[in-house]
C-alpha cells in the first residue's frame, strides 16, 4: 500500500512540472502594426425652424407673398401687404453626418395652406437656400438648410391661420 501511494505522489509531481509554464524571453514584432477605429456620427435631420410666412393682409386684387430662403426675407408683390410686426421667417434645418459626406436634400411641398374653416391658399413652390447637394463641414460635422417659398393670395382671401405640412428629406451619400 505504500508503495501505491509513493506512485501517485511521483506521478503527481511529474504532472505538476510539466504542465508548469516555460518562462520566454520577450521578442519584438519586426514590422508595426496599425490599430484602426472607423467612428461613424449617426445620420440626423432637425428641424430647427418652421416657414412662416407671418401676418398678410389681402385686398380686392390678388398678390403674393415670397420668404426668401437664404436671408428669411420676405416680399410682397400685387394684392397683397404686410404687417410690419408679424414678418414671418424662413424655414431652417441642421444635419449630422461624418465629415466631408455628401448629403443630397430635396423638398415635398403642399399645394396648398388650408385655415380651420376650409379656406385655402395656392403654394406657388417651396425653394432651398442653396444647391440640393450639400458636403457635411469636416470640422463641426453639420450642415443647414433654409427653406423659403411663394404664396398666391387670393382677392379678398378669407380671413383665417392656414397651414400645411411639407417635408425635407436628406439622402446621405
Amino acid at each position: 500500500m505504500a508503495l501505491r501511494t509513493l506512485i501517485g505522489a511521483g506521478l503527481a509531481a511529474a504532472i505538476a512540472l510539466a504542465s508548469a509554464p516555460a518562462a520566454a524571453a520577450p521578442v519584438q514584432s519586426l514590422n508595426d502594426a496599425d490599430g484602426r477605429a472607423l467612428i461613424l456620427v449617426p445620420l440626423t435631420l432637425t428641424k430647427i425652424e418652421d416657414l412662416d410666412f407671418g401676418g398678410v393682409i389681402p385686398s380686392s386684387s390678388s398678390g403674393i407673398v415670397t420668404i426668401d430662403a437664404a436671408t428669411g426675407a420676405r416680399t410682397f408683390g400685387g394684392g397683397a401687404t404686410g404687417v410690419p410686426g408679424d414678418a414671418g421667417n424662413r424655414a431652417y434645418f441642421g444635419g449630422a453626418g461624418s465629415p466631408n459626406q455628401q448629403v443630397l436634400v430635396s423638398l415635398s411641398p403642399p399645394t396648398q395652406l388650408t385655415s380651420v374653416g376650409g379656406d385655402t391658399i395656392t403654394v406657388l413652390g417651396l425653394t432651398l437656400d442653396g444647391p440640393p447637394m450639400r458636403s457635411i463641414d469636416p470640422i463641426a460635422r453639420t450642415f443647414f438648410v433654409g427653406v423659403g417659398g411663394t404664396l398666391q393670395i387670393a382677392a379678398d382671401q378669407p380671413e383665417g391661420d392656414y397651414s400645411a405640412d411639407f417635408w425635407v428629406t436628406a439622402i446621405y451619400q
